[in-house]
């Protein structure tokens, strides 16, 4: 998985998953640049996510670096998006609980993105046209 942060610069090419088990220390360097870049607070993003990652992946038979414009997010950093008018911002993400993500995968079309997640069938999934970024977490299984 090649990830790349598009609020720190930060990129992470990790195995998370090797041998039918996932493998901590890369959990851990996961975690680090999928933290909140406003507030620098890391938690744990769930490996069910990844998985779902690594399937979208496979699915866009995709090599390149997937644009992470969120992660995880702190309540301060949710509430902060949520008064400052940035529409989408649900009170109770689960961008806060580590069980959600908004990528862009550049030379991939936005559209074509949703749908390939979409039909994952793996959670919810969000477009966001005007942002240019696809949501996807590991909640029940609803679109907008």
């Amino acid at each position: 998985m090649r990830f790349y942060n598009t609020h720190t610069g930060e990129k992470l090419k990790s195995t998370f998953w090797a041998q039918g088990e996932f493998i901590p220390d890369a959990l851990g360097d996961i975690n680090k640049v999928l933290r909140d870049h406003r507030t620098n607070k890391i938690a744990d993003i769930d490996p069910e996510l990844l998985l779902l990652l690594g399937q979208l992946n496979g699915k866009l038979d995709n090599s390149k670096e997937l644009h992470i414009i969120s992660g995880y997010r702190a309540p301060e950093s949710n509430a902060f998006l949520r008064g400052h008018g940035s529409g989408g911002v649900a009170k109770r993400s689960l961008h806060m609980d580590g069980k959600a993500i908004d990528i862009r995968l550049p030379g991939t079309d936005l559209r074509h993105l949703q749908k390939a997640a979409m039909s994952l069938q793996g959670g919810g999934v969000g477009y966001y046209a005007s942002s240019q970024f696809v949501h996807m977490d590991t909640g029940r299984v609803r679109y907008w």
